[in-house]
């Protein structure tokens, strides 16, 4: 691979910008400056813009906390989108929500531009989960943990396929629910059902990797390769043992 291609995938940088920091010396190619922008360099180089050492990175994995009224999209004309809060500090990538959370709701989006990645983990046969903190305007009963353990039937007539419900840590009104599908304001249709209205909803988690509670609204981070085998190698376990909670 040319030397001004891989400082641009790996920097993310245009073309001409990693041909003028090569130019200025600011590129090194096993400790020594190269300026030669055509020279061809193998992967097993050390490669280093400014003293920053560079990788050229298939793809990236980003975990951010979506703040309430941002839209998960990666562009819209009338409200600020996921994207728009990562776009600045990846300009090369073409970066997508995998998965969508309501506009209304907060919480764990993961984004990428991995195709491939957000597909399986979007498919109902590899059972990836998706946790839920909701808080209610009236408290959970035993009549909707059995519910959702069987698959609510939603108005229209649709069933969803079984969910885990339990009581949250923060009272009667609040629920913890995971999910292995995705439909239409979902939580809300479901809990709906049974005359509860969704006062606040929150993703939490998907599949075993918890959002990072340091992040803060609007906050984001790199998800690392050891993180994403907690959302690709875990199935839906049985709902059973998770809807035994006594109220």
């Amino acid at each position: 691979m040319r030397l001004d291609k891989f400082v641009a995938q790996a920097a993310q940088l245009t073309r001409n910008e990693a041909r003028n920091a090569i130019r200025r010396g600011e590129v090194t190619v096993n400790g020594e400056v190269c300026k030669k922008a055509d020279c061809s360099v193998e992967q097993d180089r050390e490669i280093c813009l400014s003293g920053r050492p560079l990788l050229l990175v298939s793809h990236v994995y980003i975990m951010l906390d979506k703040p309430k009224g941002v839209v998960s999209a990666s562009r819209d004309r009338a409200d600020r989108t996921v994207v728009d809060f990562v776009k600045n500090d990846y300009p090369r990538r073409e970066l997508f929500p995998a998965g969508r959370l309501d506009k209304t709701s907060t919480g764990f989006v993961l984004v990428t531009d991995d195709g491939v990645f957000a597909h399986d983990i979007l498919s109902p046969r590899r059972h990836v989960s998706k946790t839920y903190e909701v808080e209610l305007d009236t408290p959970v009963t035993e009549e909707m943990i059995l519910g959702f353990s069987q698959g609510v039937r939603l108005a229209d007539g649709e069933t969803m396929m079984p969910a885990g419900l339990t009581v949250g840590e923060k009272g009667p009104c609040s629920a913890v629910v995971e999910l292995r599908q995705g439909v239409y304001h979902q939580i809300k249709r479901m809990f709906g059902v049974y005359g509860a209205g969704v006062c606040e909803l929150r993703r939490v988690a998907i599949g075993g990797l918890a959002l990072d509670p340091n992040l803060g609204a609007g906050g984001f981070r790199e998800i690392t390769q050891e993180e994403l085998k907690k959302i690709t190698d875990v199935r839906l376990q049985s709902f059973q043992k998770n809807n035994t909670t006594v109220l």
